[in-house]
């Protein structure tokens, strides 16, 4: 089991930048990938990037590719993402998430935390 606590949300004007953490604990050293996800009311929760826990890879939705950074901090088990540029179709619930490297889907993920960007 792995506990997943974002922090970082809030409230931002349009073109300014925020900060999210995600720090993991429990069997956090069991997890290959840990990503971020989001999610406004009424739609699917999309993918927004993934960093490798070993080497660091990453990978973004086209939407954010070129403004949001992924990366982490393995002594200290945090993941964070680096919002600039923020738009206002980027406010929404962000979630973070972990999976095994074998594993088909995320299947471990925290509370989420609001990110509301005004235009």
């Amino acid at each position: 089991q792995v506990q997943l606590v974002e922090s970082g949300g809030g409230l931002v004007q349009a073109g300014g930048s925020l900060n999210l953490s995600c720090a993991a604990s429990g069997r956090a050293f069991s997890m290959g990938y840990i990503a971020w996800f989001r999610q406004v009311p009424g739609k699917e929760r999309e993918f927004v990037a993934e960093v490798r826990r070993t080497s660091g890879y990453t990978s973004y939705a086209d939407s954010v590719k070129g403004r949001f950074t992924i990366s982490r901090d393995r002594a200290k088990n945090t993941v964070h993402l680096q919002m600039n540029s923020l738009k206002p179709e980027d406010t929404a619930v962000y979630y973070c998430a972990a999976r095994a490297t074998t594993a088909p889907r995320y299947d471990n993920w925290g509370q989420g935390t609001q990110v509301t960007v005004s235009s």
